[in-house]
């Protein structure tokens, strides 16, 4: 089944080109399926590209799945066009009061900056106390899943030396977990960020399951509440040429940037990437929609607020 998105979303045509089958809100609510209902708080810079990401990667299961976006109400993105924002996106206040199966908060460029000091903090703590009682699953991403653990369970985050760029191995805590399953013994995962988690930390915390980990970028994937929540530290969605614009974008402001590791062939920026992370990122997401949205949650959404932590069975 294909993602159901709104008319002329942008991403559309795109991925049409890509062989990837989206489906209008036109053509989805002539066929009588309870589709799920995914709410993805798109908090990059690059809203469309992310868009995009998002959609290429959750189209590629047997399920419908409706998806919706969200955006800030105190914070004015300066690289979307408002116009695209107003056709395409709500405001909290024009959701608060439904039920969704999955929510994706997404990455942001404010890691530098204590939480406190983001300027839509308040607004983003609305959000996660709401998604409690109105969401089956959530995953967080990267700064997303910084400010998640900060807040549920006061993780702190730490400064990198250097930032964290590039493509790197992974392996899974919990072999068996139902969010690994086909899974390689060994994956990839892209990282861009400048700081991180304690492992210490974490473990010091109740409620927390370290699921997977890297020698060279740390915890990558933790989980609470039985898969009601989940944390990714990296960047699974990421498509071929993101940490490209990325690292071109560094240079030509000038910035102190080493070269992606483990990413352009014989790690020469003139020569194209080596993309190690797509396989595994499909099967992340649709593992997720599998066993933590579709087989948990209710018939009826508005039942979701009586959901306890999830018992998904490991194989």
């Amino acid at each position: 089944m294909p993602v159901k998105i709104p008319d002329n979303l942008p991403a559309i045509e795109l991925l049409k080109r890509e062989n990837i089958f989206v489906m209008s809100s036109l053509r989805a609510n002539e066929q009588d399926i309870r589709p799920l209902r995914l709410l993805v708080l798109n908090l990059m810079p690059l809203k469309i590209s992310t868009e995009t990401d998002f959609i290429r990667l959750l189209s590629n299961n047997p399920l419908q799945v409706e998806m919706e976006f969200l955006r800030l109400e105190t914070h004015v993105s300066k690289n979307t066009p408002l116009e695209h924002l107003e056709l395409f996106y709500k405001n909290f206040d024009e959701v608060a009061d439904q039920f969704y199966d999955g929510l994706i908060v997404t990455g942001a460029p404010v890691e530098m900056l204590d939480f406190e000091e983001v300027n839509y903090w308040e607004e983003m703590v609305k959000i996660m106390d709401w998604a409690r009682t109105h969401v089956t699953s959530s995953l967080y991403i990267c700064w997303a899943s910084q400010a998640a653990l900060y807040h549920f369970y006061g993780v702190e985050k730490v400064p990198l030396d250097h930032k964290l760029f590039g493509v790197f191995q992974h392996s899974a805590s919990v072999k068996k977990h139902p969010l690994f399953r086909g899974f390689d013994d060994e994956f990839f995962i892209p990282h861009s960020r400048h700081t991180t988690i304690d492992r210490e930390d974490v473990l010091s915390k109740q409620g927390l399951e370290i699921l997977s980990e890297s020698a060279d970028a740390g915890i990558a994937i933790l989980s609470s509440r039985g898969g009601r929540e989940f944390y990714l530290t990296g960047h699974s969605e990421y498509n071929p040429y993101t940490l490209h614009e990325e690292y071109v974008r560094d240079v030509e402001k000038g910035a102190a940037i080493d070269v992606p590791k483990n990413y352009y062939r014989n790690d020469d920026p003139a020569q194209e990437p080596v993309i190690r992370w797509a396989s595994h990122a499909n099967l992340l997401f649709n593992n997720w929609l599998n066993y933590y949205v579709y087989q948990e949650t209710p018939f009826d959404v508005r039942d979701i607020p009586q959901l306890g932590d999830i018992q998904a069975q490991s194989e």
